[in-house]
């Protein structure tokens, strides 16, 4: 084989593959090539009640949604495809465990890789080991911190570079009220949703002029699994203490997190926005 056909071989190889891997980015969305114009979203915790509201409102807005949650949640997965069955070609479910930073490294790869970006990031995955500190033990503590605020940094890490590569990305972490107020046996989680704050609003300083807004949203208590566990005597309290007289629907907090997810939105960064019905108010 002469040089010219040589060249003229590798040449026809390398288009082929430069089409197949076109073609594996397409055929993940039933619309095809029209995919390639939506933004593709993440959502850690995205098959709990707060985290699925989020994808229904992402995918609602335009977006693929990737909905990344632990695999043992069999039942809880099988009720999540059925409630988003209606937008079952915009959202994937894609089995995610944020504390391991190297499993968060390679789902941001993988996404990147089928659908050539990642531009939307909603770290809305969190716990609660809820105690007095003089009664919690250090499991207790790590097992809080190492889900709700490093696993915020294990995707962060992993998405940001990519995002200020191409010059756009939106984060949205999902703190808490309590991160602001503090409250009654909660040391571990207080102290993990007071962290997101700041660690929100130092990545947004870092990388405001790539393109990437970084904000947090603090739920006050929502009609959730999570909160539907205190008992009812101690959660008739707290309703008596929110001035709107009433728990939230994951719905509202999913709406002020689509518009901070928004490409219009891109001069808001570093902000907490609260969405408590008044619970806790300040500027």
């Amino acid at each position: 084989m002469t040089g010219a056909a040589v060249r003229r071989a590798f040449a026809s190889t390398r288009d082929q593959r430069r089409k197949t891997a076109r073609a594996r980015r397409v055929q993940f969305h039933p619309q095809g090539k029209k995919r390639m114009n939506r933004r593709i979203a993440v959502v850690s915790g995205g098959i709990g009640g707060l985290g699925t509201a989020i994808c229904q409102h992402l995918a609602q807005s335009g977006h693929y949604v990737v909905a990344a949650d632990l695999a043992a949640r069999a039942e809880r997965i099988a009720a999540f495809r059925e409630e988003t069955a209606d937008l079952a070609e915009s959202i994937r479910f894609m089995p995610l465990d944020i504390s391991d930073f190297d499993a968060c490294a390679a789902l941001v790869r993988e996404v990147e890789n089928e659908f050539g970006r990642l531009d939307v990031l909603v770290n809305a995955a969190g716990i609660t080991r809820d105690t007095t500190l003089r009664k919690m033990t250090p499991e207790q503590w790590r097992s809080v911190l190492t889900v709700n605020l490093d696993g915020v940094y294990n995707l962060c890490r992993n998405v940001v570079d990519g995002m200020c590569a191409r010059g756009y990305g939106r984060i949205v972490n999902i703190s808490s009220v309590n991160g602001q107020t503090g409250q009654f046996g909660q040391t571990n989680y207080a102290a993990a949703k007071a962290g997101m704050h700041g660690f929100t609003m130092a990545l947004a300083r870092e990388v405001a002029r790539k393109g990437v807004t970084v904000n947090s949203v603090s739920p006050g208590y929502c009609e959730t699994a999570m909160v539907l566990q205190i008992a009812p005597e101690i959660r008739a309290d707290i309703i008596a203490d929110v001035p709107v007289g009433r728990l939230g629907q994951p719905g509202e907090i999913a709406r002020v997190v689509d518009f901070l997810a928004a490409a219009d939105s891109g001069f808001i960064t570093g902000a907490n926005i609260p969405v408590n019905g008044g619970y806790f108010m300040d500027f």
